[in-house]
């Protein structure tokens, strides 16, 4: 029995030790989705390659080196890809206070844009902003500032009709509707409005009111563009509804972007004639490394290729749906589904176009389309919405045990 007495003794005496000097639970931070990663990847590989094809025999009609539009685009995806990894190791819930000062620089450079010297005219549109030797779209950054606003104005609540939330949310986003629309920007304006919805809607919309909401804002859009369209849009936006209608009234003018990306669907078929073999892009398709760049993948390619593409961006909506469901707090959900939803729809706009389902728009391809500023953009929201997947676990420190 001593010797019974001293064991239990021993062991509680052991026991009471580890308990007193069990370490505190601490905080760390599993790694970010991996599959969205890889899809990410494979999107800007795929991208390299088609504006090097593409952008080939623009390069040479204009006496540069045939790669010299793949090799700027590799320098933008490098300095995108510092971006993706600032944002991803920087702690999203940062952002909130970043929201409101970012909006307002924004504003500002889209002013520069609008009502100075600085800002560029390309086909017909003042979007784009020069610095010496720096040019850049600001438009293509309001898809982050209304992110961030609405994930500030809504993560605590879903009320709209509150004071402070206009003065400090909904106004800098109404001023950014206004100055993107002014350059003109119709595109841009509807993806940013489809994303407000999406945003609003998975906060704080139940089925039957978002659907009913879908079919107001299309009846209203259609009943104004009917009746007030030659007034409230430019001329050559009414043209561009006319020509999707009917491609083959204007094939030499107008309709001839359109025409030539549907041939060269067409050319592409199932399997595709062979990647660089494309013959559009020669001389028929214009901005084939840019809003069209689809139709040359797609000529290329052929449907096999163009199923990749979608089949990619498909996943990348995926994950970014399942890492909104997973987040923590709600101002991460509203991240997660702004990010993931502004990209897809961009996506999926400039797929539309390219295959005659929507009216042309000048929205590019996310990670894919040639343009600085877009796959920067893109890849930085990319960032975030890894950081956001990164589960916040207990874990207990080790420890020497003493005996």
């Amino acid at each position: 029995m001593p010797y019974q007495r001293n064991r239990h003794s021993n062991y509680n005496k052991y026991n009471n030790n580890e308990i007193s000097h069990q370490p505190p639970l601490d905080d760390v931070l599993s790694p970010p989705d991996t599959t969205l990663m890889v899809v990410v990847t494979f999107l800007v590989v795929i991208g390299l390659m088609a504006i090097f094809s593409a952008g080939a025999p623009k390069a040479m009609d204009l006496d540069l080196n045939p790669a010299s539009f793949a090799l700027k685009q590799l320098l933008y995806i490098v300095v995108g890809f510092f971006s993706l990894r600032f944002f991803m190791k920087t702690d999203y819930k940062k952002l909130r206070d970043w929201a409101v000062p970012f909006a307002w620089f924004v504003i500002a450079m889209l002013v520069l844009v609008d009502f100075t010297p600085l800002g560029v005219i390309v086909n017909g549109a003042r979007r784009w902003i020069m610095l010496g030797p720096i040019q850049f779209q600001p438009s293509e950054m309001t898809k982050f500032a209304v992110i961030l606003l609405l994930a500030n104005a809504f993560y605590k609540d879903s009320v709209i009709f509150d004071s402070t939330k206009w003065s400090r949310y909904f106004v800098p986003i109404l001023i950014m509707v206004f100055l993107v629309f002014k350059q003109p920007n119709l595109s841009m304006v509807i993806l940013l409005f489809l994303t407000t919805v999406v945003m609003y809607f998975s906060i704080a919309g139940s089925i039957k009111y978002m659907i009913a909401g879908v079919v107001a804002m299309f009846s209203t859009v259609g009943a104004t563009l009917l009746l007030f369209g030659q007034k409230l849009l430019h001329g050559y936006q009414m043209q561009r509804i006319q020509i999707w209608l009917n491609p083959n009234s204007d094939p030499y003018g107008a309709g001839y972007n359109i025409i030539q990306s549907l041939l060269a669907f067409a050319a592409g078929g199932f399997w595709g004639v062979g990647y660089g073999n494309s013959k559009q892009k020669l001389a028929w398709l214009p901005e084939g490394h840019t809003d069209f760049i689809f139709a040359v993948l797609a000529e290329e390619l052929g449907f096999l290729g163009c199923f990749l593409v979608i089949g990619l961006f498909g996943t990348f909506i995926h994950r970014g749906i399942i890492i909104s469901s997973r987040a923590n707090d709600m101002f991460g959900k509203l991240l997660a589904i702004g990010i993931t939803m502004s990209i897809g729809l961009q996506a999926f706009i400039n797929m539309s176009v390219s295959s005659s389902l929507i009216p042309a728009t000048g929205v590019p391809m996310p990670f894919i389309s040639y343009g600085g500023t877009s796959v920067i953009v893109s890849l930085s929201m990319v960032g975030v919405l890894l950081n956001i997947s990164k589960k916040r676990i207990k874990r207990i420190k080790h420890y020497d045990r003493q005996y």
